[in-house]
């Protein structure tokens, strides 16, 4: 009996219309992915494009993650097809491309990382997500293509001019709205409130929709309920480093507060 690919939790939620969610990790120790899986979050995110972690880094953090069935989300560098597919290749449930500028952009990386009849992703199966060699090549490239997902992120005010594309793109399963880059391209950095963010927002979620491809984003907590209410069913709602501050600082109060 061969082996199966791990299935994937955050598609299991969003295919049946259920609201998904991760952590994101900056700190490179496999205990944090650990720590959140053990705290019930469906996947960590883990960051090539600003963090300086190794992809040994982030191999042990997706091993860590799926003790508790939690799904590894990588968002990648731009650079060659390599830097697309080693992370799916060490098993991670997605991969988040960043500042995906035109329908073109998004074709080229739907090539790059969907198997046959999709695309052209260069075949191995030798590494954790094909069991190492333990799932045939026929079986790898069908459930490869049906439990990894392809996420892109709409970080600019230019790609919109092309978002229907960039969405009708096959391969492609999620369309992302960075509303942190977004506010910066448009002279308000951080003013997530700013009605040109809120417009992309929403023309994100109804081009998603549109065309069949789940809608994901991150923002503050007090406005998550507008944004499932636009659709959205991925979130990021929270991050290692600020959980680690909050209760550092608590802590910190707590002592200074003392009287002697």
């Amino acid at each position: 009996m061969s082996l199966q690919m791990r299935p994937s939790r955050l598609l299991r939620k969003l295919r049946a219309g259920q609201i998904a969610h991760s952590v994101k990790l900056n700190f490179a120790d496999p205990r944090a992915a650990e720590i959140a899986g053990q705290c019930g979050a469906d996947a960590v995110w883990l960051d090539l494009e600003h963090v300086p972690n190794t992809l040994h880094d982030v191999e042990n953090q997706i091993r860590a993650a799926k003790i508790y069935d939690c799904d590894a989300l990588v968002r990648v560098e731009r650079g060659s097809y390599s830097d697309l597919i080693r992370p799916l290749e060490m098993d991670a449930s997605a991969i988040m491309v960043p500042h995906v500028m035109s329908a073109d952009d998004a074709k080229e990386i739907s090539w790059r990382t969907r198997f046959h009849p999709v695309g052209r992703r260069p075949l191995d199966g030798g590494n954790a997500d094909g069991a190492y060699c333990g799932i045939p090549t026929s079986e790898y490239i069908v459930q490869a293509n049906r439990e990894r997902m392809i996420i892109v992120q709409i970080e600019d005010p230019e790609a919109m001019e092309e978002l229907d594309g960039i969405s009708a793109v096959e391969g492609i399963d999620m369309i992302f709205f960075g509303p942190g880059d977004y506010s910066h391209a448009i002279g308000d950095p951080g003013n997530l409130r700013n009605p040109e963010v809120q417009a992309g927002y929403r023309r994100v979620a109804e081009s998603a929709l549109k065309h069949g491809k789940f809608a994901g984003t991150v923002g503050p907590v007090d406005m998550l309920q507008s944004f499932v209410d636009m659709g959205y069913r991925y979130f990021n709602t929270g991050a290692d480093v600020t959980a680690v501050a909050q209760s550092f600082t608590a802590a910190v109060k707590i002592a200074e507060d003392l009287k002697c």
